[in-house]
């Protein structure tokens, strides 16, 4: 296993050196067989790694692979150096396995694209980066696939440079992240002073030794790792890049939303959980921040009309599910709905790329209705899809959010106003996400007839992906089923070698086993189910059966309705605190402090000088008889001077 795990990510990047330096020149099978390829062959290794894995004992569940010394300074040494154990194998079945399905649905979305070879070219090296940063085997390397993804994200982000629109939303992605990145950097540096490493193994064994627990620098470390999440995973304050992250390729916004760059936050907390656990006020810190993006970002979502940006809000919300998760300690529960909504979510984004290419490019559902006639799997998949991220029983988020909430509310960290938040939150994301439903699928056909004659269902290398994402978006949480169903959490003992929290865990379970902790446990769970219902039969209500009602409610409330259509003014607050007095500041440091200032006072010495020389060169004029001239002036000045003075 040591032996090909460098290949994992190593292929990937290959297959961007051939699609980058051999762009323009390779028909358009070889670029995408090329890209689909390399992906595809690292997600057969990441299951062989996996199987390899799964066959050692479950203390022994850890494989590092050194290539090489990358940096050595004193004390300080750092490897190029990949770490494979439960936690890593999850992560990169995650990425290789949905990267690839999306991989092979950007062939059929991007087929006509002019730049389609840059576009797969960026597609690899956003998979090679990731896979680099959830494999590295420390803190610095990490950090290297922290950056990758980050600049890949800017590049796919903005790929359609030509719109104003997706350059802006390229730039702001990129500047909100430097800042969540600088934190993430300072947190690191407080972390190598302490313990003098950065290697996981080492960090994590040496933490309990070096910090105080509870102590204010280990706090400080771990909120200052927090801020880079907050950037990366897009949490209050720094989520506002990710709704406008739509502006690139569909096929993109499936692969940021569900298997790369929003994951890495979770992913970085969940690796450190050592540490957090350490700092129980950085995990509260944690646990509010998430279940207020969870709240917050769901209510937005219930006033967009762009399908994508719906999507995108629901991220940024589930997002806070898993913050919300790692708050309390659950980590396993925050990794496990990481998963299934890299299913659900990627399968939603790639559905709505479906509807955007049958509706010519259109994306507000204002527009769409009755789509199922026309686009039968689209609509089938993208059904599942919703019900799985709305947690009806036996789909995928079922498992993964009931097991967020009853953390929230049963672990030791965790707090009843937490569970409320996420509750509430579970009923919102069913409502705004069967409102998507009905406005697209249902209703009066409310499309151009120039659109509706052009209405017709994908190609298969679009479809296929759809269902088969499908497939993993019904089954894929049973392998996380609770312990009330009586069997035992397949995907809990998966991470428990790499999960210290697994005691306090094992707490709540004990607790869960006992009637009446089991029977709340159970009560909650019909509590959550029931709302989810009355949420997807109100919006059956009002944007299916009875469209007219939603309009007559939204014009009674038309304050509420505007300030979530327009995000509670985020984005205006933000240009008006931040972005506005940044700028106003960099142009009067520019035309007041520089120009007028440091040139002027620059300036003005030169414009002395060369006065001067202009009086002074009178005195050059290269006649002799002026030079003796002023030479006998001078004479007589100075006998004067010793004759009177």
């Amino acid at each position: 296993m040591a032996d090909y795990l460098f290949w994992i990510p190593l292929l990937p990047l290959i297959g961007f050196l051939i699609n980058g330096l051999l762009l323009g020149k390779l028909p358009r099978p070889v670029v995408s067989a090329v890209a689909c390829t390399s992906v595809g062959a690292s997600f057969v290794l990441s299951l062989l790694a996996f199987f390899d894995l799964k066959a050692l004992d479950p203390a022994a569940r850890q494989v590092e692979q050194v290539l090489f010394t990358w940096i050595a300074a004193g004390t300080f040494h750092v490897d190029v150096a990949f770490l494979l154990d439960p936690l890593s194998a999850v992560m990169i079945l995650v990425v290789t396995g949905v990267g690839f399905l999306i991989h092979v649905y950007s062939t059929g979305y991007m087929h006509h694209d002019k730049d389609f070879g840059r576009y797969f070219a960026y597609l690899n090296l956003f998979t090679f980066s990731m896979l680099t940063l959830v494999l590295a085997n420390n803190f610095l390397l990490m950090f290297v696939g922290w950056e990758g993804v980050g600049l890949c994200s800017y590049l796919l982000i903005g790929f359609w440079y030509h719109k104003k629109s997706a350059s802006d939303a390229g730039k702001k992605a990129f500047i909100v992240n430097r800042i969540g990145d600088f934190g993430f950097l300072l947190g690191m540096f407080i972390i190598f002073w302490q313990i003098g490493s950065l290697e996981f193994t080492e960090v994590m064994a040496k933490a309990p030794v070096m910090f105080a627990a509870g102590g204010g620098l280990i706090t400080a470390a771990c909120l200052l790792m927090f801020l880079g999440a907050t950037g990366k995973s897009a949490q209050i304050p720094l989520y506002v890049w990710l709704p406008d992250a739509m502006e690139g390729p569909t096929p993109v916004s499936a692969l940021i939303h569900a298997a790369t760059m929003v994951t890495a936050g979770v992913y970085m907390i969940a690796r450190s959980n050592v540490l957090y656990l350490m700092a129980p006020d950085a995990l509260m810190v944690v646990a509010i921040v998430g279940a207020a993006t969870a709240f917050f970002a769901a209510t937005i979502g219930l006033a967009q009309n762009d399908i994508k940006r719906v999507l995108a809000y629901s991220t940024v919300s589930q997002l806070g599910y898993m913050f919300l998760a790692c708050g309390v300690a659950a980590f396993t529960a925050g990794i496990f709905h990481l998963m299934t909504h890299a299913f659900f979510k990627a399968l939603l984004f790639l559905a709505s790329g479906s509807v955007i290419h049958a509706m010519s490019n259109e994306q507000d559902m204002r527009k769409m209705g009755n789509l199922r006639k026309y686009l039968p799997i689209t609509y089938w998949t993208m059904l599942l899809a919703t019900l799985a991220i709305s947690g009806i029983p036996g789909f995928s988020g079922f498992f993964s959010k009931d097991e967020i909430l009853w953390k929230s509310f049963s672990s030791q960290y965790g707090h009843w106003a937490l569970w409320l938040m996420g509750f509430v939150t579970a009923g919102l994301t069913a409502f705004y996400m069967f409102r998507l439903i009905y406005m697209t699928f249902h209703g009066k056909e409310r499309m151009d007839s120039h659109t509706r004659s052009h209405l017709h269902e994908s190609p298969r290398s679009m479809t296929v992906p759809l269902m088969a994402l499908a497939v993993l978006s019904v089954i894929g949480g049973f392998v996380g089923m609770p312990h009330i169903f009586g069997v035992a959490n397949l995907f809990e003992g998966w991470l428990a070698p790499v999960m210290h929290s697994k005691g306090h865990e094992a707490a709540a379970h004990a607790l869960a086993s006992a009637g009446g902790d089991a029977g709340m446990e159970w009560g909650l769970m019909a509590a959550s189910v029931a709302l989810v219902l009355i949420a997807i039969f109100a919006a059956r209500h009002f944007y299916n059966k009875k469209p007219e009602a939603a309009t007559a409610l939204a014009d009674k409330m038309t304050g509420l309705k505007t300030t979530l259509a327009n995000k509670y003014y985020v984005d205006e607050i933000y240009g008006a605190l931040v972005v506005r007095p940044l700028v106003n500041g960099s142009l009067f440091l520019w035309k007041v402090i520089d120009v007028v200032i440091i040139d002027g006072f620059i300036n003005g010495l030169a414009v002395i000088g060369r006065d001067a020389s202009e009086l002074l060169r009178f005195v050059q004029g290269g006649r002799v008889r002026n030079y003796a001239t002023v030479f006998v002036a001078g004479v007589i000045v100075l006998v004067a001077y010793f004759i009177f003075g």
